[in-house]
């Protein structure tokens, strides 16, 4: 993906800027918002704006104002200011999601998944090599075969692949389930899912446990 990072904290903007690189993704910073704004109505190749609000020459809220007269790319908002009046704001100038910071980020990155799958996966089905995820009935197959698993055991194993080869920690796995779970609650419906993928914990080919982290996918 092709994101705009509009942040005048140059540390701040250096730290996302590589994170998201490091994952695959294509970067440009901004420290003034008159720039991207700018940059932005000349290009059709931007798939998703990250938006500080304290920004220096126009305030965040009006560069959002301002991308919403000529497009429709998806906005998150990532600033200090975490209070609801800024959040109702930012939804009303047309923000699509609001990170408070400071957050991990990894929740940046679950926050943009779940964007961009509401925008590029309108039939609701993702094709993720012997698997597919289909969103509107909430059911994972492998090799045309539909996986039994429960709505947590879903949202577990989705989470998983469609972040390939990504470490989430136990407590990372909660927050995505908007849950407050125990890590031996998330071993369990670890061991659940890998039964059902007959897949071996001492020599797994799907379902990898990172000692002392969480798990990832790797099939």
């Amino acid at each position: 993906m092709n994101i705009f990072l509009i942040e005048d904290d140059l540390v701040m903007q250096e730290l996302l800027a590589e994170y998201l690189q490091n994952y695959g993704h294509s970067v440009e910073t901004f420290a003034n918002p008159l720039v991207a704004c700018e940059r932005l109505e000349c290009r059709n190749s931007c798939d998703l704006v990250i938006l500080d609000l304290m920004l220096p020459k126009m305030d965040g809220f009006d560069v959002c104002k301002q991308i919403r007269t000529h497009s429709t790319v998806p906005i998150i908002i990532s600033s200090a200011r975490g209070n609801l009046g800024d959040k109702v704001v930012a939804f009303e100038h047309g923000a699509d999601d609001y990170l408070a910071k400071p957050y991990e980020p990894k929740e940046l990155l679950l926050r943009m998944d779940a964007i961009f799958r509401r925008v590029n996966n309108k039939a609701g089905v993702q094709k993720i090599g012997t698997f597919e995820i289909d969103e509107n009935r909430m059911q994972i197959t492998q090799d045309s075969h539909e996986l039994e698993l429960t709505r947590i055991e879903y949202e577990i194993f989705s989470l998983l692949l469609r972040h390939q080869n990504q470490v989430f920690s136990r407590s990372l796995i909660a927050n995505h389930l908007n849950q407050e779970l125990k890590d031996r609650a998330i071993d369990m419906h670890i061991s659940n899912i890998r039964a059902k993928l007959f897949d071996n914990i001492k020599n797994p080919i799907f379902i990898k446990s990172v000692w002392g982290v969480g798990y990832k996918f790797i099939g």
